[in-house]
């Protein structure tokens, strides 16, 4: 991922407004539950974020290194740690966090894995195939034998694409719960259909109700990819492809789905217990 430049303000600002994006439950941390029980520990979490997946897995007794190449978001994630109620230190010590890209990483204390996490779209936040292909690569390298990777990405409709030509329209108004203010996001997406991109530029505008409001604007590049390119890259990296699924419950991917979540196992023995 490309390091981010961003002033301190800036980045705390665009770190807590994720978690105001995230309000609405994704519904996915049941999955990596039932995956966690599967395999056992310890988890690898890359662009782990402030924390949303992390800390669950925390809670159920589950030791997690957290990656992110955002400061902020890693700031957010001791800050959550340290409130979090039931977050005590026996929780607090099962999360690890290390800055640093996920492209390339090589954790230098040598654990293995018993599972390796890419959740929410993260992997299409990186702008190359080369660098979605490093991504998997570091799964599986830091995978102990029989160990599963599972990444999830958006797979967005064809007639959903041709709708993205640069309008700015509303996503939501929102009270932030740890400020009180409220949140309007406005956001443009672009498509690249010649090179499989989408540009997504989000505006925050928060404040009080009639008063001054301060903005926030925070730009992306995502890099689409098909599941089948996500199972040839994961297979391209040593791993075997267990499910290629349509929804976090693991149902069957058809063509309509918008999601798709990937599981694949490092080769080597078999983990013990049934899939879910």
């Amino acid at each position: 991922m490309t390091e981010l430049r961003r002033d301190p303000d800036t980045a705390a600002a665009l770190a807590r407004l994720y978690d105001v994006d995230l309000l609405d439950d994704p519904g996915d941390i049941d999955l990596y539950l039932a995956l966690a029980a599967r395999t056992g520990g310890p988890i690898l979490e890359l662009a782990a974020g402030s924390g949303r997946v992390a800390i669950p897995l925390a809670q159920a007794g589950y030791e997690v290194t957290a990656v992110d190449i955002d400061p902020a978001m890693l700031a957010r994630l001791d800050r959550k740690l340290a409130e979090t109620a039931g977050a005590g230190p026996e929780v607090r010590g099962r999360v690890h966090s290390v800055g640093g890209d996920l492209v390339g990483l090589d954790l230098s204390d040598g654990t293995q894995f018993g599972l390796a996490i890419l959740a929410l779209n993260s992997i299409l936040l990186l702008d190359s195939r080369e660098k979605q292909r490093a991504a998997l690569q570091t799964m599986a390298r830091h995978l102990a034998p029989g160990g599963l990777a599972v990444v999830d990405v958006w797979l967005p409709a064809a007639d959903e694409l041709a709708r993205y030509d640069g309008r700015l329209g509303l996503e939501y108004v929102r009270t932030d719960p740890e400020t009180g203010l409220i949140v309007t996001k406005t956001a443009s997406a672009e498509h690249e259909p010649t090179r499989g991109r989408v540009e997504l530029t989000s505006i925050y505008e928060e404040g009080q109700q009639g008063g001054a409001s301060r903005r926030w604007v925070r730009q992306d590049r995502l890099r689409l990819i098909s599941p089948d390119e996500l199972a040839e890259m994961a297979e391209d990296a040593g791993l075997i492809v267990e499910v290629l699924g349509g929804s976090y419950d693991l149902e069957p991917l058809v063509n309509h789905d918008e999601r798709a979540i990937l599981i694949a196992r490092r080769r080597g023995r078999t983990a013990a217990a049934s899939l879910l």
